[in-house]
């Protein structure tokens, strides 16, 4: 049975959507919007969706009224209403295979419209084939919009993945506890949205990037495990597919290490995408950040083919090559792919691929390839004798990128993927996860020198880095983690720093040296950590990104109920907007106003 008992009011029996052939016979009362409507003369046929589905509804002479006909043959699509009738099996040769109610019909005795509708600024009923609407007028009208059952769908699934969260975690023994919207401004990486204060004139709230002081304050106030689905909200500058507020799974849990922390996500993980019908492996692969970057280019690799990158610096050394010469003579190295099968591409191809390594930063590639066992190329009459390229088998192109690897790296993992995919080797049906592991704590600024951290400050060095080089932080790794899907992040975290004079000479390092500075800027962590704090790590996962891919969605707005543009616009309800002048005024802000203090001084 449809299991529709628990949805029926005084105003209908159960949604539409959910009835099957073990319905038939029942007198139901429905409401919904109006999909289509065919009059074929004696029977006029109306497909009513509700967020259950679609189901036919049909008004015949053998069983309604000619009112009742005349009156749903009037109706305009997307218009709300009423009917009542009775559940019907339909003929072998007018079932619908394609609708999950498609064995069924309701023959209708009455209707009435409850909500009439305009005609629909865009379509919400398309024809097979039928192109959607342009993204921007579909946010324009959003309301609209999500009326398609595909969205619909997508956002009862992630109703559903929010749910096996919540189970999971809390059969682990997590808290759902919630954190503060309006907070301090801290560095996490971006720019925090300030939201200034009415009653305390010149002073501002700021909402948060992430929960991840308050996660650890609850550590500390030992609540031990938590967690939340949280709002984050950062003031980034804009991408193709980046919001500027979006949710997150955030975990976090005392007296645990690295492996505590990665087993219980593999297990989150596993359940989320089992309750997409997908079953995935227990274990995922570990792999170490210094070795997904020598070998794929970058922290988050696709793992679903080869193509590994490889240094071939001592193949060109001894070449009388003045680019790779001057390359190597100042400390880079030369590093590249042999790419099976590509030695018949044309130079036209290979040139294509080149703009998307300059693109990423390199000044171009080197080609070399093998066709009927001779060497060819640009490169050929320097390498032509050398044994050190025999690596490079017949039929096979070999491309490489000499430089610093902060060059080659990210150069050559644009050319790995586009290479990939030229070459078919990207399954995407697979799905090959990955944690990585040991990312360095710090990053240096390329023009200043000065240290900023990976991931955020309050991660905590590996111990034995710290105490074998401490006058060499920018060597130390970090004790952190992301868990990877065929080349996307899908979650990080890292275990925290609960030391308190660790705390404060990492912040040192930042650059954040005066003690009182210190204090202003995180004292209330500070003050917590010296209170006793146990050891604790977490981990945090984009469930917009976890909803996009189990929907097979194109885009995180597709699983987003009321999304902004990539302008980072909401262009349903036209923000962010205009304030009047008064209302600034109010809050200090403006010409009378701007910033002022408690005292009234700027």
């Amino acid at each position: 049975m449809n299991g529709n008992g628990v949805l029926g009011t005084s105003l209908r029996t159960g949604r539409g959507g959910a009835l099957r052939a073990a319905d038939a016979g029942t007198v139901v009362r429905l409401g919904g919007w109006v999909h289509r409507v065919r009059n074929l003369g004696g029977i006029v046929f109306m497909d009513l969706r509700d967020i259950g589905g679609i189901i036919q509804v049909s008004f015949g002479t053998d069983w309604a009224s000619a009112e009742a006909i005349a009156a749903a043959a009037a109706v305009g699509v997307e218009s709300v209403v009423r009917v009542e009738g009775t559940v019907a099996v339909r003929s072998a040769e007018t079932r619908n295979a394609e609708m999950a109610t498609g064995e069924v019909e309701v023959r209708a005795v009455r209707v009435e419209v409850v909500g009439p509708a305009v005609t629909p600024a865009i379509p919400v009923a398309r024809a097979r084939g039928e192109k959607l609407a342009a993204e921007e007028l579909r946010l324009r009208h959003r309301h609209l919009d999500l009326r398609r059952p595909e969205l619909q769908a997508n956002l009862v699934l992630r109703h559903r993945l929010m749910q096996a969260t919540r189970r999971f975690l809390s059969a682990h023994g997590f808290l759902e506890i919630e954190t503060p919207i309006l907070t301090k401004p801290t560095p996490e990486g971006a720019r925090d949205y300030l939201v200034p204060s009415r009653v305390h004139p010149g002073e501002f709230y700021a909402l948060p990037q992430s929960p991840q002081i308050y996660k650890q304050l609850l550590m500390v106030s030992g609540f031990d495990r938590y967690f939340q689905i949280a709002r984050c909200f950062r003031d980034e500058d804009l991408r193709a597919d980046r919001q500027p507020e979006f949710t997150q799974i955030d975990v976090e849990a005392s007296f645990v290490g690295e492996d505590d922390i990665i087993s219980l996500a593999e297990g989150l993980v596993g359940e989320l995408w089992r309750e997409a019908k997908i079953e995935v492996t227990a274990r995922f692969r570990r792999i170490t950040y210094a070795d997904s970057m020598e070998r794929y280019g970058c922290d988050r690799p696709d793992l679903r083919f080869g193509l590994e990158i490889a240094d071939w610096t001592d193949a060109f050394r001894p070449l009388d090559f003045n680019v790779t010469k001057a390359a190597i003579a100042a400390g880079g190295r030369v590093r590249g792919m042999v790419l099976p099968g590509a030695a018949e591409w044309s130079r036209r191809d290979v040139d294509s691929i080149e703009a998307i390594a300059k693109d990423a930063g390199a000044a171009g590639l080197l080609r070399l390839k093998r066709s009927a066992g001779v060497l060819e190329g640009p490169l050929a009459k320097f390498a032509g004798g050398a044994a050190t390229f025999d690596a490079v088998p017949d039929g096979a192109l070999a491309l490489f990128v000499a430089g610093p690897d902060r060059i080659s790296s990210p150069a050559l993992d644009r050319v790995r993927q586009e290479c990939a995919r030229r070459l078919g080797m990207v399954d995407e049906g697979r799905r090959e996860f990955a944690i990585v592991t040991d990312f360095p704590m710090f990053e240096r600024d390329a023009a200043t020198g000065a240290l900023a951290a990976v991931h955020h400050p309050f991660t905590s060095p590996d111990l034995l880095d710290v105490a074998a080089r401490p006058d060499a932080p920018h060597t130390w790794r970090a004790r952190a983690y992301d868990v990877v899907l065929n080349g996307m992040e899908l979650g990080g975290g890292s275990i925290r720093t609960h030391d308190p004079a660790l705390q404060a000479r990492v912040l040192a390092l930042l650059g954040i040296a005066d003690p009182a500075e210190q204090e202003r800027r995180f004292g209330f962590l500070l003050e917590a950590l010296r209170a006793g704090a146990p050891p604790h790590g977490g981990i945090a996962f984009g469930l917009d990104r976890i909803a996009m891919l189990l929907a097979n969605a194109a885009s995180l707005r597709d699983v987003i109920a009321f999304p902004k543009t990539t302008a980072a616009r909401a262009l349903f309800e036209d923000a962010p907007t205009h304030i009047p002048a008064d209302e600034l005024r109010e809050l200090h802000i403006g010409p009378t106003g701007a910033a002022q203090g408690r005292e009234g001084s700027a």
